[in-house]
């Protein structure tokens, strides 16, 4: 009852909106923009906001905000969102917005989707949330909320998700009795005792990192799994049925049995018949075992794994494991594990998969056969009707984004670096096409590409675009993404072509592409405007010149990556003449710089 009094007060406190029409839309907009956005929100208030990036209209009122990943810093202020009456979708997910959610939200009365996951968000649940009751859709992770999750989230009779993981939430999980709820993760928070007996039918990710029993996870003490039978009597007509059920079981187990004996015999004969003619030569060819299937593979409590030798963990283990979030895309959250004994792996829990069991089992196949030294390995995966999860090897090293662009006391990258680093990632791309006509990594970025201390390559998230059920479009890394996926909604050999060539590109210049795109244009198209404008001298990292970097092989490399982003993907070279390019412009430079040696006499 306080609760109810609480929110009965709370609601009849807000201000009025400033304007329940398209104009007072237009102006909390403007006011959230000036907070949190003044930088790289370009709406103006000389147009409809019904034209804004990122905002959609309905019946003549601002409906959705969708602004993810926008570079949107700072708190958001009171009487901005909060009076957005007619607001259905609030999506700002993967950005920099911090301290508490506004009291004023709770006025949008509407809201149906509430998407913040990968902010800096603090506080506790805001006590206005459980009486949202349009809301279906919470999306809270990724944040630093504190605090106890409400009961009261009962409330929310039509919620059919609720995301809490990685905050700093305390206490228990809440006893939730929401028919309509079929996503829930509180994983990695602060939370004990055991879980609920309505939320029990969740899977055992949904409480992953914290001390917590009960089904789906490991029984608490003096618990004991419940009985199969009831106390109560049953009556006669149960019994008869089943016994009629046992003697019927009885017959079709004996009949299968029958057949399998009857089976094995005809193995046992056909072994001996094919063994008679391998001893005579008339098997005179062996062909090279194929790659490991999931028949083949070793199953340790639901995790299948790659090869026939000894797993040192199984399912319950990695649910057990202290673990932390080592980041978060479009394809899923990525976790270090940390299994003791040494032993650490990461683990990638795939979001939105939709592909039937046994198309998802034949893909993950083909990415566990691969075997390429610059690939990290994919040791096992687990599938289940609500959950995917891929274990690779982990690899406790440097990406090639934060040699080039992270703030380091270390000296960025030099030119004989980059151009190694250049030719095993090639390398590597060009062993994946080798495998199948439709193989790609479809992700290649510098932040997948990993660095050891002794500069050698270990590329990460091959082939998780064929597994994820999101369009290429978000897919993709914005800035590496060729201009066709827009359109066809295909990830080719092409695109990664593509993908790589930027990625040259970003080795030369020193640009990270991702900034480029928040202006609105590509790294291809810059190197072009710079070109056009000659303005040369911008053209090549200052850290690659103030260390003699050879010219001509920069122009060459440089070359080479406009060759690679052509706009017609038919006009873009082969990974293996692209390997082929690299490994002639290292030899060239090599010959250069023993030249050059020679004629100081040192």
């Amino acid at each position: 009852m306080d609760s109810l009094l609480f929110f009965f007060l709370f609601f009849y406190s807000l201000p009025a909106p400033a304007g329940a029409d398209l104009a007072g839309d237009g102006k909390a907009l403007l006011d959230f923009r000036s907070a949190v956005g003044r930088q790289v929100l370009t709406w103006s208030a000389s147009v409809s906001p019904c034209t804004w990036k990122g905002v959609t209209c309905a019946a003549g009122r601002v409906a959705s905000v969708h602004l993810p990943a926008s570079s949107l810093i700072g708190q958001i202020p009171s009487g901005s969102l909060g009076s957005l009456s007619d607001l259905r979708v609030l999506s700002l997910r993967l950005n920099a917005l911090s301290g508490p959610l506004p009291s004023d939200l709770g006025g949008c009365t509407r809201l149906r989707s509430l998407y913040l996951t990968g902010n800096r968000f603090s506080g506790e649940i805001p006590p206005f949330l459980p009486y949202m009751s349009a809301l279906i859709r919470i999306d809270l992770a990724d944040n630093n909320l504190s605090g106890e999750i409400p009961n009261s989230l009962n409330n929310l009779a039509h919620l059919a998700m609720l995301n809490l993981e990685n905050n700093q939430l305390t206490g228990e999980v809440p006893d939730l009795h929401i028919p309509t709820l079929v996503k829930f993760n509180v994983s990695f928070n602060r939370l004990n005792g055991s879980v609920p007996v309505a939320l029990r039918g969740m899977p055992a990710t949904a409480f992953l990192g914290m001390p917590l029993c009960g089904e789906p996870l490991p029984p608490c003490t003096g618990e004991v799994s419940p009985s199969p039978s009831g106390s109560r009597k049953l009556s006669g007509a149960a019994i008869a049925v089943i016994s009629i059920s046992a003697v019927t079981m009885f017959l079709l187990v004996f009949a299968v049995a029958l057949f399998v004996l009857r089976l094995r015999k005809i193995k046992a004969r056909t072994k001996t018949s094919t063994d008679a003619e391998m001893v005579m030569g008339k098997k005179n060819s062996v062909t090279s075992p194929p790659p490991p299937s999931s028949e083949m593979l070793v199953r340790k409590k639901d995790l299948v794994f790659f090869g026939s030798g000894p797993t040192a963990f199984g399912l319950e283990d990695l649910l057990r494991a202290p673990a932390v979030v080592l980041g978060k895309d479009a394809f899923g959250t990525t976790y270090k594990a940390d299994l003791g004994n040494g032993l650490k792996v990461t683990v990638m829990r795939l979001r939105d998969v939709s592909l039937p069991e046994e198309e998802f089992v034949k893909q993950v196949d083909a990415l566990g056969a691969m075997r390429h030294h610059n690939i990290v390995f994919l040791l096992a995966y687990y599938h289940s009707r609500e959950e995917r999860l891929l274990v690779y090897d982990f690899m406790p090293l440097r990406s090639l984004f934060s040699l080039l662009h992270g703030s380091s006391v270390r000296p960025p990258p030099t030119w004989e670096s980059r151009t190694s680093i250049a030719l095993d990632v090639a390398r590597c791309v060009e062993y994946i096409h080798s495998t199948s006509p439709n193989a790609f990594h479809g992700n290649i970025k510098s932040s997948t590409i990993l660095i050891t201390r002794s500069t050698e390559v270990r590329i990460c998230g091959t082939g998780l675009a064929r597994l994820v059920n999101t369009s290429p479009t978000s897919q993709r890394p914005f800035g590496y993404r060729a201009p066709e996926i827009s359109k066809t909604w295909n990830v080719t050999q092409e695109a990664d072509v593509y993908s790589f060539g930027v990625l040259l590109l970003e080795l030369v210049t020193g640009k990270n592409p991702a900034d480029l795109r928040e202006e609105g244009i590509d790294l291809g198209s810059w190197v072009q405007a710079v070109i056009q404008g000659e303005r040369s001298g911008e053209l090549f990292d200052v850290e690659l010149v103030r260390n003699g970097a050879p010219e001509v092989g920069m122009v060459r490399l440089l070359q080479l990556g406009m060759d690679c982003t052509s706009f017609n993907p038919n006009d873009r070279p082969a990974m293996a003449t692209v390997a082929a390019r690299i490994q002639e412009i290292r030899r060239r430079s090599a010959q250069k710089t023993g030249k050059a040696v020679a004629q100081a006499g040192i």
